[in-house]
């Protein structure tokens, strides 16, 4: 498995130590940056992260900020892209199996090191149940994608 990771300022502190753990678990990162604490926004992170999994570039993502909120809802507007923040194990897991979640947001300032890193096991290890329930609601996910994506640029819609 491939999986995509970045950072703004606010989650560059944690950012080594979640690829380090990935690199353990024997998955392939590529990191996307920041590379270093210097002020940067955090959707062009987000975008970067998104962007290599639309292109195949990866199968899944990692963006860190400060709260995991900002990155989330930035890559949430990318196609094919479902990030949610997840603050606790069975969110990070399940997200994967009934949601097919493919980014996990993380805030460093909310959460430590030691349970980025348990975050980070659980998301990585999860697989897509493909339960037809789970399937049947994908689906739906996507037919909105699908429906909504001709919406203006700044439009709360």
């Amino acid at each position: 498995m491939r999986i995509a990771v970045a950072a703004d300022h606010g989650g560059f502190p944690l950012k080594q130590r979640v690829i380090d753990e990935l690199r353990r678990m024997g998955v392939d990162v590529i990191d996307l940056g920041t590379h270093s604490a210097d002020p940067v926004d955090y959707p062009d992170f987000a975008e970067a992260v998104g962007q290599a999994i639309i292109t195949g570039e990866a199968e899944r993502g990692i963006v860190i900020c400060g709260s995991g909120v900002g990155a989330s809802v930035a890559a949430n507007k990318l196609p094919g892209v479902r990030a949610a923040v997840a603050h606790d194990t069975y969110s990070a897991h399940q997200g994967v199996e009934h949601d097919d979640m493919n980014v996990l947001a993380l805030g460093a300032r909310v959460i430590g090191p030691e349970v980025a890193t348990e975050l980070v096991r659980a998301f990585a290890a999860a697989r897509f149940s493909g339960e037809e329930r789970h399937a049947r609601r994908l689906a739906k996910v996507q037919a909105i994608e699908a429906r909504t994506m001709g919406t203006k640029e700044g439009s709360n819609v």
